[in-house]
């Protein structure tokens, strides 16, 4: 199973987050690039207290698809609406400049990478309460998600 906690998969992520560049091509959704980048900066953020998202919660959410989400074999549908402090274009950071922005990301990846413990204290805006275990995937999951969406 992927997840952020090893470092050989951490790796591959920044290295895919290194190859991106400002013009790649979506293969779906509504973000450029740069959007992305700073969409994944925004949600890297929250497990590390540096910015909050509303909560979308309920039973069914926390239980059922946290669980599929985070541990069943399937790539992550795409279209399913972010939270509006999260989307771009709303209440996500706007891009300033591409090359500081993806720096900026790569440092919050790491950060976020070795919060360990201390990830339990934020809860996730659709899941809930989370452990170290889920947000490392929760990590992996979400970033492989949108650097499929542009090709890498």
């Amino acid at each position: 199973m992927r997840t952020l906690a090893n470092e050989a998969d951490r790796n591959v992520v920044a290295q895919r987050i290194g190859r991106v560049g400002p013009d790649a091509q979506a293969r779906w959704g509504k973000m450029n690039a740069h959007q992305m980048i700073c969409h994944l900066n925004d949600a890297y953020k929250c497990p590390l207290g540096e910015k909050s998202a509303s909560a979308a919660t309920g039973l069914f959410q926390r239980t059922v698809m946290k669980f599929g989400a985070l541990y069943l074999p399937f790539t992550w549908p795409k279209g399913v609406p972010t939270r509006p402090e999260m989307e771009q274009g709303v209440g996500g950071t706007a891009p300033v400049e591409f090359e500081r922005d993806r720096r900026e990301l790569l440092d919050v990846l790491q950060r976020f990478s070795a919060l360990g413990k201390r990830s339990e204290e934020q809860r996730h805006p659709i899941f809930g309460k989370m452990s170290e275990q889920d947000w490392m995937r929760w990590g992996f999951l979400h970033a492989d998600h949108h650097l499929r969406q542009f090709g890498f």
